[in-house]
């Protein structure tokens, strides 16, 4: 499934509720579903600069993709993270830099998380896109 169909399906998802308080508990379902991150990874070097709460993203590369692997210690955050890794992983650098996550602003996100969490986001976002420059970086190097 390319990235696009996965942020349309996720946004069809979402279009179910009208209400934020059951979008907000989609997303803490979200995040409660997520595999817990192995303590290993629970490292100041995966720690999200920019977060009010603490957010670990692991990326590793496997023939090709990256696959991510997160936590968060705040449900809604997991839920956010959740989400992003539902999008992005197991998909190729390059695709990785080249998608715009138009998904974000399609359910409303944005516009419903506090200025801090909304920084947070665009923190989560950014650091994928370092792992996939890395990787693509390094890839090119071979």
């Amino acid at each position: 499934m390319t990235i696009n169909e996965i942020q349309d399906q996720i946004i069809e998802e979402f279009s179910v509720f009208d209400d934020w308080m059951d979008k907000y508990a989609l997303l803490i379902d979200l995040g409660n579903s997520l595999a817990p991150l192995e303590d290993k990874y629970k490292t100041e070097s995966n720690l999200i600069e920019g977060c009010q709460s603490r957010v670990w993203l692991q990326a590793d590369y496997e023939e090709g993709k990256i696959y991510f692997k997160g936590e968060s210690d705040a449900v809604i955050v997991k839920g956010i993270v959740s989400l992003l890794i539902q999008v992005l992983s197991g998909h190729t650098p390059q695709e990785i830099l080249d998608t715009d996550l138009y998904f974000i602003d399609e359910i409303g996100l944005k516009e419903h998380l506090s200025p801090t969490r909304s920084n947070g986001l665009v923190s989560m976002v950014k650091q994928m896109r370092l792992y996939a420059l890395a990787f693509k970086t390094k890839e090119a190097g071979n």
